[in-house]
Parts: structure tokens; C-alpha cells; sequence
């Protein structure tokens, strides 16, 4: 079976300062895998290097097979992308954005079935700027699925969402990862990944300290929690101690 998602010595620096360091990576279909590590530890720099909208300074990487560079349109039909941060035009509706996220593809999933599977069925003729943060996130995810995708990349869905809203996310998530979907998710949270993932990862200054299961994770560390175990591996509880 080709993996989902691999990445090979992949490296990437900015003004000579190394943001990726020699990451070596394998994702199989249908796992959930999850990047962790702290503001500027280089999770949205390898992200952006596997999708191909940053260039590697060295390293290969391949999507189910294919090099998000040279490939990128075949791979842009199979892989589904949601950012933390997007920008829509003023008022748009709900099901104007779904609509405009359809015509980018040559096949794509009824936006209205995945409206009313996230619970936004109610939300369709609303401007999205009136949604709640729980419901933007949801109708996040639901635009990385209008194209029936086989991988999904998620970048912290749940950031600045309360309990409840984070919560709800994690049922719909639940739901994808049931159906067999490949997810490749960041996050800071800790209860959310023990949820969700199936494997982490640990970057600290670009580099892959840990890869594992988070029981592995605890297990290999002198600590009785996946908190702190990740404070632990990448060093955060003591830099907050010398402040």
C-alpha cells in the first residue's frame, strides 16, 4: 500500500535560519496523525512544504504517491486542505462559499450532505460572518470535503474555540476518521490529540524529537501525562521557569 503522506530528509530554512531540520515522516491511509510543538517550532513550515506551496531547501515528498509539486493538479482533486486562518469576502453566504469551493473541482460531495452531517444545515443561507467560531471551524472542515478527499490537513481547527465549540469539532472529527479518511492535523491541545490521534509527532526547533502513540509518548518519558510528557520533551516547562 502507498503511504498516505511521506517526507524524506525534508529540510527549509528562512534567511538561513533553519525553520525544518531533516524531517523524516510516514503516514499510512487512514490514520490520524497529529504535529505538535510550540509558536515557531516548524508545524505550518512542514505543512506547507508536504502541500508544496513552500519549497524545500532539500528532502522529497510524496501525497498517495504523488509530488505536490510536479503533480500538484492530480493532487489537488485527492487532498482536502483547511487553514487556520481564511479570508472570505464580506457577507458571503454559507452556501455561496460551499458553491464556490464546488466549481474548483471536477467531481465533488453534496456540500449540503456534509452541511447537515457538521450540524450547519439550519446556516445555509447565512453570511458566514454571523456563524460562531464553533460553526466557522465546522464549515472549515466541510470545505476541505466538498472534493471527496482521501487526505485531509487540518491546522488548528480548534484554536480560540471554548470547550463546547472544541468539542463539537472532535464529534465531526470522530465521524471522518470512522469513515477511513487520512487526517494529518496541528494542534497545542493535548486532550484533543489523546482524543483524535492515532500518532504524534514532537517538533522542537524544526526538528522530529518524538514519533509515536501518545502512550508512547508518556511511556518513554519520566511523566504520568501526555501534558506533561510534551512539556517535558520539548523543554517548554523549563523555559517558562527561567522567565
Amino acid at each position: 500500500m502507498v503511504a498516505a503522506i511521506k517526507a524524506v530528509q525534508l529540510s527549509k530554512a528562512y534567511n538561513g535560519v533553519p525553520a525544518v531540520r531533516d524531517l523524516n515522516l510516514t503516514i499510512q491511509q487512514g490514520e490520524v496523525f497529529g504535529l505538535l510543538g510550540a509558536n515557531g517550532a516548524g508545524k505550518s513550515t512542514s505543512v506547507e512544504c508536504m502541500l508544496g506551496t513552500k519549497t524545500p531547501e532539500q528532502g522529497e515528498v510524496s501525497i498517495l504517491g504523488l509530488n505536490p509539486v510536479t503533480e500538484r493538479r492530480r493532487l489537488f482533486e485527492r487532498v482536502g486542505v483547511q487553514f487556520q486562518e481564511a479570508n472570505y469576502p464580506d457577507r458571503i453566504t454559507v452556501s455561496e462559499l460551499c458553491e464556490e469551493t464546488e466549481s474548483l473541482y471536477r467531481t465533488s460531495v453534496d456540500y449540503r450532505e456534509l452541511l447537515e452531517q457538521f450540524g450547519l444545515a439550519e446556516k445555509v443561507k447565512s453570511p458566514v460572518s454571523d456563524l460562531s467560531g464553533g460553526q466557522k471551524q465546522r464549515l472549515f472542515v466541510v470545505l476541505a470535503l466538498i472534493p471527496n478527499p482521501e487526505v485531509v490537513f487540518l491546522d488548528e481547527l480548534t484554536t480560540g474555540l471554548d470547550a463546547r465549540a472544541r468539542r463539537d469539532v472532535w464529534k465531526c472529527l470522530k465521524s471522518l476518521k470512522e469513515s477511513g479518511l487520512t487526517i494529518f492535523l496541528t494542534s497545542h491541545f493535548m486532550d484533543e490529540v489523546e482524543v483524535l490521534c492515532d500518532r504524534i509527532g514532537i517538533l522542537k526547533s524544526g526538528r522530529m524529537i518524538f514519533c509515536g502513540t501518545t502512550q508512547e509518548a508518556v511511556s518513554s518519558s519520566p511523566c504520568d501525562t501526555l501534558e506533561e510528557a510534551y512539556l517535558w520533551y520539548t523543554e517548554e516547562e523549563h523555559a517558562d521557569e527561567n522567565i
